[in-house]
């Protein structure tokens, strides 16, 4: 059975509510996870109350700092950072933290930043080596959303990933950023999808709800689970309708 995991950074959102109220909104949906980005500029008592009150479990979190990973120089305060996304994520259940890559530095070759990435997250498994936590990178999309980014790629990412070679070290599959950099499910994820330790899913054009663009989601999707992938897929879209329904009508447009 599939796994679906609400992004309540904008889906359950209502004008004044607390961040707690969107866990129980989601609950109250009949979703059965959260995930949400930043954890330093929330209350993650409240968080941590309303999870235990819906027995909601969190799917994913941002591992924070978000600094370049493509500038070397900033691998010790990544780390350091970390190390206390890791305690956070114990607590709250999380069993994945996302990373960004950073942007396309000037004055670095891409292989010198490639080595930077890799050497850091190599590190970084040392840290989440025994935690039952794990890390995953996520490539961007360049062309709409994240202009000047370093990690346009899922080939390339996995190519890190690779590079890296620790269990702790996985790729976060954005469908949607892959779908806008013309990507073919298939053939960029191939042999290697025991890489992919999330999935992130909406729609294109627009980043809005399932259902709602040209993208064929149902097919990459189903792609992803019948070939051995057992994770959750998190909701991470700009809802263009509120409430439950619409939530429940982007899901079943997946299949």
């Amino acid at each position: 059975m599939r796994r679906y995991s609400a992004c309540i950074e904008w889906l359950f959102a209502e004008e004044g509510d607390s961040f707690p109220d969107r866990i129980r909104r989601a609950h109250a949906a009949g979703l059965t996870a959260i995930e949400f980005w930043r954890w330093t500029d929330k209350d993650l008592d409240a968080i941590e109350a309303a999870l235990k009150e819906t027995g909601l479990a969190v799917s994913s979190l941002v591992a924070e700092p978000m600094i370049a990973l493509t500038d070397a120089a900033n691998r010790q305060t990544w780390l350091k950072g970390l190390a206390e996304s890791v305690t956070v994520a114990k607590r709250l259940g999380a069993p994945v933290l996302i990373a960004q890559a950073g942007d396309d530095l000037p004055g670095l070759t891409r292989e010198e930043q490639r080595r930077a990435i890799t050497e850091t997250l190599r590190a970084g498994a040392d840290i989440l080596k025994g935690s039952s936590v794990r890390l995953g990178v996520e490539p961007l999309n360049i062309r709409i959303d994240h202009v000047g980014y370093f990690l346009d790629s899922t080939r390339e990412g996995l190519d890190i990933i690779d590079a890296v070679a620790r269990p702790e070290i996985g790729i976060v599959y954005d469908i949607y950023h892959s779908a806008v950099m013309d990507e073919s499910t298939e053939e960029v994820l191939g042999c290697r999808l025991d890489r992919v330790i999330h999935v992130h899913v909406a729609d294109h054009p627009g980043r809005n709800e399932p259902g709602s663009g040209s993208s064929d989601l149902a097919h990459r999707l189903g792609w992803i689970f019948a070939n051995g992938y057992n994770g959750a897929v998190g909701l991470e879209y700009r809802p263009t309708k509120p409430g439950a329904d619409a939530v429940k009508a982007a899901i079943a447009s997946l299949g």
